[in-house]
């Protein structure tokens, strides 16, 4: 897996750090650690709808928090749970844009064994960064 669960930096939240070699692999690998927050296992989850969206933002790093946060309002709003496998991102005169393809199902709690409710994503340490071998972020999400 693209991304580790982090102890010790959020006491009533969970934090991650993902990676990728470049920004969709991050993006998607933040997407995963996500959902694997919510639910143990993300075979689980079947690609039954798929969805395409947009996200930007002016700044690469709250363009990331947009994303997520669009994974939590899906799960929130529709009670879909989201696997995320194409990610595109261009950078313009006004910022970045994002387009994502996702798929996923409705939320089952017989099917899915679901871990706990993601409320938020926080800027608590919030953080993308270029590193040697890619890109890396740190996340702390509130459940």
């Amino acid at each position: 897996m693209p991304f580790r669960y982090l102890q010790h930096i959020a006491t009533a939240d969970i934090a991650f750090e993902a990676w990728g070699k470049d920004l969709p692999e991050l993006f998607r690998s933040a997407a995963d650690a996500v959902t694997n927050t919510m639910v143990s296992d993300l075979e689980s989850i079947a690609p039954g709808k798929k969805l395409e969206f947009d996200v930007s933002h002016e700044d690469l790093d709250l363009l990331l928090f947009n994303f997520l946060q669009e994974l939590v309002y899906f799960k929130d709003a529709q009670k879909l749970l989201l696997r995320v496998p194409e990610v595109s991102i261009t950078r313009g005169k006004s910022g970045y844009t994002l387009k994502a393809s996702a798929f996923g199902e409705e939320l089952d709690a017989e099917k899915h064994h679901l871990i706990v409710d993601v409320k938020a994503i926080t800027l608590y340490r919030f953080a993308v960064r270029r590193v040697e071998k890619g890109w890396e972020a740190t996340v702390v999400v509130d459940v």
